[in-house]
Order: structure tokens, then sequence, then C-alpha cells
């Protein structure tokens, strides 16, 4: 049985089908996107969307849908779906759906009177190519497929209307056809696998609307161009392949081709498998090198986001060689700024203050997965010029005060990842003494401290565990309020608003806290922020408490982070709980994760989202698919097994955890 599998009662009920979404990507930028019914309510949707860097540094939806329609006797079923003004929904081939899964490929069968047709869909691993193989598994009379393109040619942040700037012109290729509506676009090369009849029949949709930018109060309809169609007999047991890329290709390969792409794909099978996929879906390679997309389907290359993710993304799924890959860049990224040279990679945001010391927990984490030794071989000299760069006061927004804290403007340009804003200033303007940066700051000088001493530089390592020592005296009594650590601190302002940043000062490798201010800081975050899909981004008790992420934008940046629930700091959280709690916390985090396992069927299918509303349903919202999340829902499932797995068997059996981990 499918693990992600849902039915016809599911599945022709628009209410709940309409809100359950796919993606599948080419691990090189480009990916095809719909709900599971194929019906786009988003104008990021799009059967082949793709990176166009000739154009800018956005993706572009060629194709967005296609229409397939069954033909016997002469009678025409439709099976797209579109939705039109008013809720008006046609063709409603929906109708014809009776199951939808996702094991290694997304799969639909439809079933029309007595022809049964599966769907099977497929992204070619680094090309700009989407794969559609049609299988005709029942039929008793001769049947025609015909298969329908809507193109738009457009950025995804944008819609396109009727206009006469589009080129209506087509070129025959082998068993297809390629298009171009655009100068400055590439062509767009639809094929089949089968000799097959294209009719030229070019007309404009009009009105179709897509709900989720309707809800976001965004523009939401647009006009797609139809060319024409293809029309091709199949015959029962016999597979048909629609190729749509930018590059013709020789249909006699196509079969072929689908195999081997089917075969590379991870299963999914469970919860971890069907995380490990998704995981796999932000991996990017490009002309430089690897990169770890932040999320689907408007982010970019992130630093931030891919230093908090790569570790759970990669070494937390037992690929260590990837996160080799993906540090190269990485290092690259890094090394031109701190060593003043222009940007040679496309990674994002270096510059943002917390970003060097989450580079220097990802070599920290890469030291746990493999050793100290190897981590300070390959990354250690860079570490000790990250931390010097830092000490000698060479960073453009973080200064080391007397004190030996850190200091950062958060005024005007957002310092840390609540980076949401209003009229061009910081939302939540989190300056001064910021608590997470510090604690990363606490953790960063122990770490460099360790590496300088495998790496023979005593003395070195002495003056930074001499600085942390410092540093911490003073963390604790700038930020301790008697109970839990403030936000942050400017001068004589303290922010003692309950957050989750917070955490970090607890699970951090190195802790600049006692034990029972771990707990104390703990139980609050627990009590206050904990919820089933993470941990809030502000407590309800806050007067700025704004927990569900719905309106216009300027209302979901208010909300962004003051009050949702934020899953990437689920990892953090679980290995907080388990310094504190040891073996009696590991049935809480253990249905904590059963949580995220039950939403795979929920929005993208089998993926997680950006953000979560902050009270119940918890309904999930933000990006489709969103890397820190996935990466630190992995991880923390990682960094339970790992404990559970250093337990002997008389623990286990005191704690009364065997049933629970079995």
């Amino acid at each position: 049985m499918s693990y992600l599998k849902f039915d016809k009662t599911l599945l022709t009920n628009l209410e709940k089908s309409l809100d359950k979404e796919m993606l599948r990507t080419n691990k090189a930028g480009a990916y095809a996107s719909t709900t599971i019914i194929d019906c786009n309510t988003r104008k990021y949707h799009g059967l082949l969307v793709v990176p166009i860097p000739e154009l800018d540094g956005d993706n572009h939806v060629l194709l967005s849908s296609c229409d397939e329609t069954v033909i016997q006797h002469g009678a025409e079923f439709n099976l797209g779906i579109h939705k039109y003004h008013g809720d008006y929904f046609s063709p409603r081939g929906h109708k014809y759906i009776r199951e939808f899964h996702i094991d290694s490929v997304a799969t639909t069968i439809y079933r029309v009177g007595g022809v049964i047709l599966q769907k099977e869909r497929i992204l070619v691993s680094g090309e700009n190519r989407v794969l559609v193989s049609y299988t005709l598994l029942e039929a008793h009379s001769a049947t025609k497929l015909r298969l329908k393109p809507f193109l738009a040619f457009r950025n995804v942040n944008e819609l396109t209307h009727e206009n006469n700037k589009a080129n209506r012109n087509y070129q025959e290729v082998e068993n297809g056809i390629s298009c171009c509506m655009y100068a400055g676009y590439p062509n767009l090369v639809m094929q089949t696998n089968k000799q097959v009849t294209f009719v030229s029949q070019p007309d404009w949709y009009r009105g179709i609307e897509y709900l989720k930018e309707q809800e976001r109060g965004y523009a939401y309809d647009e006009d797609l161009f139809v060319p024409g169609y293809f029309e091709l007999d199949i015959k029962k047991g016999e597979t048909i392949i629609f190729s749509a890329g930018t590059e013709p290709i020789a249909v006699r390969t196509l079969k072929r081709l689908f195999a081997a792409e089917k075969e590379k794909r991870t299963g999914r099978a469970d919860f971890f498998t069907t995380l490990k996929n998704a995981a796999q879906q932000f991996y990017n390679k490009r002309a430089d090198g690897y990169y770890l997309l932040a999320g689907y389907p408007w982010f970019k290359y992130r630093a931030r986001d891919e230093f908090i993710a790569l570790p759970g993304a990669t070494l937390a799924v037992g690929d260590v060689d990837m996160f080799e890959k993906m540090m190269l860049i990485g290092v690259q990224a890094v090394r031109d700024y701190i060593d003043g040279k222009p940007k040679s990679t496309q990674l994002e945001e270096v510059s943002s203050p917390d970003v060097l010391l989450w580079f220097v927990w990802n070599v920290q984490q890469y030291a746990q997965y493999t050793s100290l030794e190897q981590a300070a071989e390959k990354y250690g000299q860079h570490v000790l010029d990250v931390m010097e760069f830092v000490r000698k006061q060479k960073h453009t927004n973080l200064f080391v005060h007397d004190n030996g804290l850190l200091y950062t403007d958060g005024r005007y340009t957002p310092a840390t990842w609540m980076n949401a804003m209003e009229n061009g200033v910081p939302i939540t303007p989190r300056t001064g003494y910021v608590v997470e940066i510090n604690a990363l700051w606490y953790n960063a000088l122990k770490f460099a401290s360790d590496v300088a001493q495998v790496l023979n530089k005593e003395n070195l390592s002495d003056l930074l565990n001499y600085q942390a020592e410092i540093m911490r005296q003073s963390f604790v009594s700038t930020f301790w309020n008697g109970v839990y650590l403030d936000d942050y601190v400017d001068g004589a302002y303290h922010n003692c608003e309950v957050r989750p940043n917070m955490i970090f000062a607890v699970s951090l490798p190195y802790s600049p806290l006692e034990r029972s201010r771990q707990k104390s800081v703990l139980d609050i975050i627990t009590r206050e922020l904990l919820t089933v899909k993470g941990l809030r981004s502000l407590s309800p008790k806050s007067g700025m408490y704004r927990p569900v992420y719905i309106g216009g934008q300027l209302e979901r940046d208010r909300n962004y982070h003051n009050g949702p629930v934020w899953p990437w700091t689920t990892a953090a959280f679980a290995e907080a709980y388990l310094r504190v709690h040891k073996m009696s916390g590991v049935a809480l985090l253990m249905r904590l994760l059963a949580g995220f396992e039950s939403d795979l069927t929920e929005l993208t299918v089998g993926c997680l989202p950006e953000l979560y509303d902050g009270n119940p349903p918890f309904r999930g919202h933000g990006a489709m698919s969103y890397a820190p999340t996935v990466a630190e829902v992995l991880r923390a499932k990682k960094v339970m097994e790992d404990f559970v797995a250093s337990l002997n068997e008389q623990q286990i059996n005191d704690y009364g955890i065997g049933k629970i981990i079995k």
C-alpha cells in the first residue's frame, strides 16, 4: 500500500483536494507543481517552471498545464480542470480521478467508463524537461488521447494576459512542435515517443483564476495561450511519453529516459524516506557547484537558510558527500566576504550578522557526524579565519565589545532570521546584544578553541577559551532576567518578550548556561511556545501576539514573526529537551515528530511548509516546501535516534520507552 495515497472520495471534493499540492524538481532550479487534481491554484504552479538567467534571477512558467482528453466512439472526456470567475470550474476532469499516490513518482489513475488511464510525472535530473507518461491500463474499444498544452511564458511573480506581442508561430520537430512566445525566452519543445498529429488551433483561454493568490491579496487571474492540440491512438497496455523541454530530444529515447529517471527516485515508504526525498529536492547543481535552495516556489540561495538547513538535509540522511560538495560553495562565499573579494557565488546575504556563526556551527555539525580531526583538517583554518575576522572588528555589523558580547545594529536592516520589513524598516527591530547571536558566538569560540587545539595552535586555543569564559559571564549577567533570557538588550532597554531564540542558548553543543538556568529557559519555552508543529515565534501572553498568517502582504508581514509557529526550531528544541530531561524526554519528542508525519498528507504532499498558525488547528502557510523546516525535522529525528542508541537496554526498560521506540 502506498504511504502517500488519496482516494476518489477526497479527490472529487474540491474543498479538500485543492488545498493539497505536489512538487517535483530537477535539482537544478526547475520544478513542476500543481494540486493533486492538476488544477493550478498559484501563479507559481506550472508543469514546467525553469530559471532563465539570461532574463533575470527568477523562475519562469513556460508550460502552465496540459489537459488530457480521452476519446472513444467520437465521445470526448476531458480530464483537465481550471478555475474561472465565479467559482466556475471547467472541464471538471477531477470527477474521473480514482486514485492519486506518490511512491517514487506522482501518479494519477483516471477511470472513464471502461477506460482506465494512468498518468505519471517526472522531471529529468539536471535538465529543463518534464516527462509525463500515459499508460492505458484498460480499454474495450479503440481509444484516442488528446493533449492540449496551456502556455504562459512569464515570470513566476507576474501574470500574463492576451496580447498582440505573443508569437503564435511554431516549428515542427520530430513527433511534436517547438515554439517561443516572446523574445529572450528559450524554445518550448513538446514531443511524444509515438508519431502524433498536431492540430493548430491557436486561442487564448481567458480569466483563469488562482485561489491561493486571491487568498494572499494579490492579482489572481490570467489568460493562457493554447497553440492547438496533439492527438494520437493509444492501445491497451501501451505507454505514451509526452516530453516538454527547452531542447529537442530523440523521441526513441523517451521511454528509456523515463524508466531510468524513475529508477533514480527515492521511494516514499515511511516518514524518513519521504522527508529525505523532500530534502533532496532542495539540492541544486549549478554551473559553479552545488547549492541548497531555501525553498519552493519563490526562495533563492540564501546563506542563512543554507547554513541552518545543510546538516539536516545532508548529514542527517547520511549524505556526507553532498554536505562537502555544498560546503565548497559555502566556503567560497564566506571567503569572498572575509577576504574582501568580489562576490563569486550565487549565495546571497552572506554579510548578515549571524551567517558566519551559522557557518561555524555547520563545521561543528560535520565534526559530530565525522570527527573533530577530519573537520579541523578540512575546514579548520576557515573557522579560525572567521573568528579572527569577527574578533578584529572587520565585520560590517558585528562588533565585539569589552564584555566579550557581540553587538549588532538591527534598527534599519534586519540582523536575524526575524527579517520582515514595513516601510523599509524591520517590523521586529532586534538590535544591540541579540540572544541567539551571542549564544552562537559563545559556541563558536569554544568550538574554535577545540579546532585550534587539534591544529596544534595551543596559544590560540587558550586565547579563544579565555575569551569564551569572559563572554559567558557577560552573557548571563546581560540576558538572564531571573526566569529566562531576554530576546535582545540595547543599552538600558531589555526586550523580555518570550521568543524561541533563547532555545539556542540551551541546545547548542556549548551552552553558556548552567543546568538550572537551562531548565528554567526550557520550561517557559515548553509552557508558552511549544505546539504540535514546533515553537511559536512569540508567546500568546504578549500584547503583540498575532498567531494567524492570513490577509494581504502587509498584514502577513506584521504577523510573520509575532505568533506563527516556525518548525525549523524543532531540532534545537529536541537537543535542549534531551539535554535537560534526558531519557524522560523521548516520549514527548516522539509525539512531536508524529505531528509532522500526519502533516505529510496536507498542503504540499510529502513536504513540510515554512510556518503554521500559532493557534489550533495550526494551518500551514508560506512556502510550499521550506528547506530549514524539512531539514531540522529530519535532524530532530536523528538527534532523538542517536540519543536512544546511546542507551543500554536497562535504561530503556527503566524509563519505559521500549514500546515507544519500536
